[in-house]
């Protein structure tokens, strides 16, 4: 997908990754790493709930690198370092503390904002919002195509869980919800194993050929480093003290209005256009997060520009239309028809370029699986066999699963493909760039409906596609790019990747485990549509009131929609060709998407004041002075995650909605 990234950051990579004289690393994942891991995940997990649905304060797993667990880690390291010279048989080694840290990032995957959050807004809202609004037309269009398994009936059990003042500790409220649970449950951990194998056949043409930069990785190995380097830097504590400071300056103005409140959030500064064609913009936000013109100060400076540039370019597309007059068809210029097809271009691209990779490697698994054959030379033979065999075996229960749900078989074929195909381009564009990911209108639903149309779909499948909406909305906490960034500071700790892998699965299933527990504790004790500010009722809003559409006025304009769908793939293919011919060519194909896409919404100013700041430095300091800033943009992220996490805690303490660090409200 492009040149490799910026040398500077492998060099960082390279330099954090190296031990330090005089210390003996441990190789493996340890059992005590594991243990402390499982037994921190339900903490992570309800902490997680408690905050993005209790009370809707810090958003943590709305962003690429997760902020509890960052925060999580940060605690662990100080307890750690003085353990070198107390007791230093007793401490744990960079290995084990990103095996905790990993593990971690996994329960986040599943209890975030994006995934099992999502879920129980989807699977009650139809049986509840029709108990409340009777006179809907709802079960005259859809409700007999309604998968009765995977979701809850119960309205005396779901009445508990929306009004609040009960306790999910009864025998009927765990008889109504452990059906769709269960089967619920096995659906996700299923497809996060898939994800795992895939990544276990990604994970050595990307890191190790390819040297992908994974800018998320950089703070979390740069904070385990074993001789504290890291904490010793003076540039990482000036930064940290720029994050933290404005953190709590806006944090204390919520106790005392007369203190001065800095706009960082995304909204709180804004152009409003009054003019045609201007105006057609709506508002044009700002935003200025510290972290995320941390994490920006990682990404190539052509990506960087990439994102600011299409996004501007995305408005501007809108201005034009106005302009000419052609905003009176619905939807003109299809921007998220747009996005569409550009996401599925850059998973083509990126599975293109690893085609010889993973011929090879299902060749070295069969070949090593073949009693008659002599063992196979390649080390990670044995790992290739597993991850073909657990893709062949996920993708039979996938199907199986849709098939049972409504879905005709090439209606799950094409589905699930989409959703991988989406998955795929994610996870290469966080390993690349560590850009957001948040691509709300691109997913395998409106896809569909776009290019096939709502009368080929038919009803029972349209319902069935609806019914899995919760899990592709928004993609912020998606799993696949959080494992294999995992795979890739097991280089750093000098982990095993199999019993690496073995631990995220271990931490996959506690996390879906203690994410169920937190959110029926909160929502029977506080009630989901009471006191809870963050519980997803949107989220089966959007379900069943876009399936609604589609079954009462069907996909407007499907001709143009395919047209610009096959518009934005052809982009993606035409600036990647061009980057491959010309070295100079400064726009990248996935700054396109992000920048087409709700991705770049909360962040492309910050990535245009990071791209600036870093183009003066390298500019005119060389790329010595770029790598010796580093440590100060680390701060930003890590000042910043800890004052957010700080007020995480303090204001549910307080039981009170407190600032939070990303997104005004």
């Amino acid at each position: 997908m492009g040149r490799r990234p910026a040398p500077a950051l492998r060099l960082w990579m390279e330099q954090a990754s190296q031990p330090s004289a005089g210390v003996k690393r441990k190789s493996v994942v340890s059992l005590r790493a594991v243990a402390l891991g499982a037994l921190l995940i339900p903490l992570n997990c309800y902490w997680i709930i408690i905050l993005e649905v209790r009370w809707y304060s810090l958003d943590g797993t709305c962003l690429p690198l997760f902020v509890t667990p960052v925060f999580f880690l940060l605690c662990l390291v100080l307890m750690n370092l003085p353990l070198r010279a107390i007791a230093p048989r007793t401490r744990l080694s960079q290995g084990e503390l990103l095996t905790v840290y990993s593990m971690l990032l996994m329960s986040g995957a599943m209890a975030g904002h994006d995934t099992l959050q999502n879920m129980f807004g989807a699977i009650t809202h139809p049986a509840w919002y029709v108990h409340e609004n009777p006179a809907l037309p709802w079960p005259r269009t859809f409700f007999n195509f309604l998968p009765r398994h995977l979701l809850v009936w119960d309205i005396n059990a779901l009445r508990g869980f929306y009004e609040g003042g009960s306790s999910m500790y009864s025998l009927g409220v765990l008889r109504a919800w452990a059906v769709p649970l269960i089967w619920w449950g096995a659906f996700v951990l299923v497809l996060s194993g898939m994800m795992i194998c895939l990544n276990l056949l990604l994970r050595r043409p990307w890191t190790e050929q390819e040297k992908l930069a994974f800018p998320i990785v950089q703070l979390p190995v740069a904070m385990t480093l074993e001789d504290g380097g890291f904490f010793r830097s003076k540039l990482m504590w000036a930064g940290f003290a720029v994050a933290f400071s404005i953190g709590t300056l806006n944090g204390l103005h919520y106790f005392f209005p007369w203190l001065p409140y800095l706009k960082v959030r995304h909204g709180e500064v804004f152009v409003q256009p009054k003019t045609s064609p201007w105006n057609a913009i709506g508002r044009l936000p700002f935003s200025f997060y510290p972290f995320a013109i941390g994490i920006a100060y990682f990404l190539p400076l052509d990506l960087a520009f990439s994102c600011w540039f299409f996004y501007l370019t995305r408005h501007m597309q809108i201005v034009a239309s106005e302009a000419l007059g052609l905003r009176r068809l619905q939807d003109f210029p299809y921007i998220n028809e747009q996005a569409s097809g550009a996401w599925i271009g850059l998973a083509v691209v990126a599975l293109w370029g690893v085609r010889g990779f993973l011929g090879s490697a299902v060749r070295t698994a069969i070949r090593s699986a073949h009693p008659g054959q002599e063992p196979a030379e390649d080390p990670e033979a044995a790992t290739y066999r597993w991850a073909t065999a657990g893709l062949l075996a996920g993708a039979c229960f996938t199907l199986w699963f849709g098939l049972s749900s409504g879905m005709s078989l090439w209606v799950a074929v094409v589905f699930f493909s989409v959703y991988f195909a989406l998955s795929i381009a994610i996870t290469r564009v966080r390993a690349e760039f560590g850009s957001p990911h948040e691509i709300f209108f691109v997913n395998p639903g409106s896809i569909m409906a776009s290019v096939f149309g709502p009368e080929v779909l038919q009803p029972r499948n349209l319902t069935s596609i609806s019914v899995f909406y919760w899990l592709n909305r928004g993609y912020r906490n998606h799993p696949m790019p959080n494992q294999l960034e995992a795979f890739k500071m097991a280089e750093a700790g000098k982990m095993e990747i199999a019993k690496l892998a073995g631990a995220l699965a271990i931490a996959l299933f506690i996390g879906v485990l203690a994410t169920y527990w937190a959110h029926l504790d909160e929502g029977y004790r506080k009630g989901a549509m009471a006191e809870d500010r963050g519980f997803k009722w949107w989220a089966g809003a959007e379900s069943f009131n876009r399936l609604e559409s589609w079954l009462e006025y069907g996909v407007t304009g499907k001709g143009p929609r395919r047209i610009a769908t096959a518009l934005g793939f052809a982009i993606v293919a035409a600036l990647r060709a061009l980057r491959g011919r010309y070295i100079w060519w400064p726009l990248h194909p996935a700054g396109y998407a992000l920048g087409v896409s709700f991705a770049m919404d909360y962040f492309w100013s910050a990535f245009l004041i990071s791209w600036a700041v870093k183009l003066v430095l390298v500019r005119y300091g060389g790329m010595k002075t770029h790598r010796a800033a580093i440590p100060f943009f680390l701060g930003l992220i890590l000042g910043d995650y800890t004052i957010g996490s700080i007020w995480g805690i303090i204001g549910p303490l307080k039981n009170i909605k407190i600032y939070k660090m990303f997104i005004s409200g």
